[in-house]
């Protein structure tokens, strides 16, 4: 099993060295644009082998997609990241470029890659990989509603006291500050609704605060995160390279689900060795359909600004 990531930032990096701690893979290829930085991180991380027991080889690449040839799966981090007061969406113009420019690179030497998107903002780059290449839907994938529901379930364990082990939760909808739906009616503590145990206004504070997420660490770092999207990432390859069958809300093409089409927008999947095997439709209340119809609005809107004929 080999897994390229484009991109050995912090995200990038992260993301490398939680695929090789599990020990799934047999080769893990960093690429980046800055000379030696890929390599360098590879080296430092293989460095971490014999510390850390596991026997997946790293290397690095500057810009040499030949490196990357027969990846079974290539995950997209490339990008510049959020600054403090940044939105995903002011990212478009830059990233886009350069999202389109990896996706043909990549498939130009692995044509039977599933690949799963990072960068900013990523439902919008996530479709714009359906739109400028020619791979299956099912084996494009955006990565924010795994990472979005990993929040929301920190959240909820902070306000429960409860270790997030027994908390079950999940966001749909866009990646974004405004466009997350978190599922609080959903919601469990070892399958008892988190309703029985906290307010609602409690709950709601917990929603607030995972739709700002993302927005409050890079405030607080200075940059985005980089620890919970590498380990959303590492889940997410994990399900397609082992065959689990794992339920995780992704960005995904949708063609009528929900009520939506010709955007990519964050909804549960079922993840397999062909990629998104199954779009899974949960049925939402009144209230939630109506949050997700305007999360689908807001990603819609962003979609327009892309300029796919270039």
């Amino acid at each position: 099993m080999k897994v390229t990531i484009v991109g050995a930032g912090a995200v990038g990096a992260s993301c490398a060295e939680y695929i090789a701690i599990k020990n799934f893979a047999s080769e893990v290829v960093l690429v980046d644009i800055k000379e030696d930085y890929a390599e360098g991180k590879a080296m430092d991380l293989m460095q971490t082998s014999s510390l850390l027991g596991f026997d997946t080889r790293i290397t690095g690449s500057t810009n040499d997609y030949s490196k990357t040839a027969n990846s079974d799966i290539a995950v997209i981090t490339s990008g510049i990241p959020r600054k403090p007061g940044m939105t995903r969406e002011e990212l478009i113009g830059i990233n886009a470029d350069i999202v389109k420019s990896v996706s043909a690179s990549l498939i130009e030497h692995s044509p039977n890659v599933t690949l799963i998107v990072v960068s900013n903002p990523m439902d919008t780059m996530t479709y714009l990989v359906h739109k400028t290449t020619d791979l299956p839907k099912n084996k494009i994938i955006g990565m924010g509603g795994a990472l979005d529901s990993a929040r929301f379930k920190y959240r909820l364990s902070e306000a429960l006291d409860a270790p997030q082990s027994d908390i079950d939760g999940m966001v749909i909808g866009g990646h974004s500050d405004t466009g997350m739906v978190p599922l609080t009616r959903l919601a469990t503590r070892n399958s008892v609704p988190v309703s029985k145990f906290i307010s609602k206004e409690r709950i709601d504070e917990v929603s607030e605060a995972t739709k700002v997420g993302g927005a409050t660490l890079t405030k607080m770092l200075g940059t985005s995160a980089w620890y919970a999207p590498g380990a959303a990432v590492s889940s997410l390859v994990q399900a397609i390279a082992c065959d689990q069958k794992k339920m995780f809300p992704c960005s995904a093409l949708l063609e009528g689900e929900y009520g939506l089409s010709d955007l990519c927008i964050g909804v549960p999947v079922i993840l397999g060795k062909n990629g998104i095997e199954k779009i899974v439709e949960l049925e939402l209340d009144d209230a939630e359909k109506s949050k997700l119809k305007e999360s689908a609005e807001g990603v819609s809107k962003v979609n327009d600004l892309l300029d796919l004929k270039k």
